[in-house]
């Protein structure tokens, strides 16, 4: 039975990566990645010369059909996202659940974001709940108020466009409800791993207040992960 490896990579640091991880990289006879460009990277920082073929959310169900199609024909296949672990906010639970009545299915553990900035927040994360990307339109003032009635601190991600107006969109919220303090923590984790690393702390305003005023007055850069604390 041919093997689907899902696959962790760096989220920012290409040093973080497992040896297995390296090990399946090399050894698979293809590698479905959402951005070739940005996988080849890692590739070619480990002089790895396995080919790669494009898989994300949008591709079509032929392209799904011909992934399994390579796997039935005993094709050992491995999965990976731009950063971080496969399944976690981007589309391989989907092609999973084309696959696996076909393949084995084997993780290869390694690098989240969610985890990382878990790790670093100083909340107590015996429970947490992960929320991913908040809406851009609909359903927006519902993913907030999901926040801010959970029992469990909450971990979402956010981009650097929006990652201040989602901070104003949940204080105003927190503000009008009065369901938790407006002095609540957060901790807002931008860029882990990366050269230019920063986490903020603080209340819902004290953070947007930082994230207003970045050094050297430059501007916001980066992905983020932000940490509510419950």
């Amino acid at each position: 039975m041919s093997t689907l490896f899902i696959v962790a990579t760096p989220i920012g640091n290409l040093k973080d990566i497992s040896f297995r991880a390296l090990e399946v990289l090399k050894g698979v006879d293809l590698i479905l990645c959402e951005d070739t460009r940005v996988t080849k990277k890692l590739l070619d920082y480990y002089q790895i010369k396995t080919s790669v073929l494009s898989y994300h959310q949008h591709s079509k169900l032929t392209k799904v059909n011909y992934i399994l199609e390579l796997l039935k024909n005993g094709k050992d296949l491995a999965l990976v996202s731009d950063a971080g672990t496969p399944g976690i906010s981007d589309p391989g639970n989907k092609l999973i659940q084309e696959v696996f009545n076909y393949v084995k299915i084997v993780p290869i553990p390694g690098p989240s974001a969610v985890t990382a900035a878990a790790s670093i927040c100083g909340f107590s994360m015996d429970k947490f709940i992960f929320l991913g990307f908040p809406p851009t339109k609909k359903k927006r003032k519902k993913f907030f108020e999901e926040i801010i009635e959970s029992k469990h601190p909450v971990i979402f991600f956010e981009s650097p466009y929006r990652i201040i107006k989602s901070l104003c969109d949940l204080r105003e919220l927190t503000r009008m409800r009065k369901q938790i303090n407006t002095d609540t923590k957060i901790v807002v984790c931008r860029e882990l791993t990366k050269k230019f690393e920063t986490i903020y702390r603080g209340t819902i305003k004290e953070v947007i207040k930082q994230l207003e005023n970045p050094p050297a007055g430059g501007t916001i850069k980066g992905e983020f992960v932000v940490v509510v604390e419950r």
